[in-house]
């Protein structure tokens, strides 16, 4: 009897909108790539133009320089991390290549559990948003009204939002994860079990791999008639 794992049995080949988990990570790549480089042609063009992230003191209430040149560089090389991180998880999803889909996966249980981390500051610390709000600028949409709402009612609402962030995110990382497994588990099914009659396995090689032996081989010494 064959055993299977408890981890294994929650585990499912399709993802949202009924299409497969592959199809999923492969889409959840793309868009992660398309926002990734869409954010490295603002830095970039930010990076050619500091000027128009540098506001003046009637703007903000003091001179202030929305980004230096050191922290857009280290803005950059994250934005061309986070391609590579993302075609890599997209090639490795179309081709089944399980490996290459390891490191989006650790980035969505980073991302995750910063998310995690927001969330438990602002249940332990919920005075925190009062004092945060009252340092944007003056001009700042909404912040007279975001001000005048209650302290208590504003941290539920800001807990149900990063509420609904987290299930997101978590659905979205058991999508990748499934995706993975199915992959592995895919690769892993070349290999056949053969069942004899005296209860003894015996563990077939891969078609390509036993065609490939077979023709290696050479053939036997013709026969030699008596």
């Amino acid at each position: 009897m064959k055993m299977v794992a408890p981890w294994t049995r929650f585990y499912s080949n399709s993802c949202c909108l009924c299409c497969h988990v592959r199809t999923g990570t492969i889409l959840l790549g793309v868009w992660y790539l398309i926002i990734n480089a869409v954010v490295l042609l603002i830095l970039l063009s930010a990076l050619a133009d500091p000027d128009q992230y540098h506001f003046s003191s009637s703007e903000l209430g003091g001179d202030f320089e929305f980004m230096d040149d050191a922290n857009m560089c280290i803005a950059i090389a994250i934005s061309l991390l986070m391609i590579l991180i993302c075609a890599m998880a997209t090639y490795g999803a179309y081709k089944q290549r399980a490996a290459w889909i390891i490191p989006f996966f650790c980035y969505q249980i980073f991302d995750f559990a910063l998310n995690t981390l927001v969330a438990v500051t602002v249940l332990v610390y919920p005075n925190s948003i009062q004092e945060y709000i009252r340092q944007l600028p003056p001009n700042f949409p909404y912040r007279d009204d975001i001000m005048s709402v209650n302290p208590t009612c504003l941290v539920l609402i800001i807990l149900l939002f990063i509420s609904i962030i987290l299930t997101f995110k978590g659905y979205l990382i058991s999508c990748v994860w499934n995706c993975y497994r199915y992959i592995n588990g895919r690769n892993s099914s070349d290999v056949l079990v053969y069942v004899t009659s005296n209860d003894t396995t015996v563990l077939l090689p891969p078609y390509d791999d036993a065609a490939v032996n077979s023709t290696a081989k050479e053939p036997p010494p013709p026969y030699v008639s008596a």
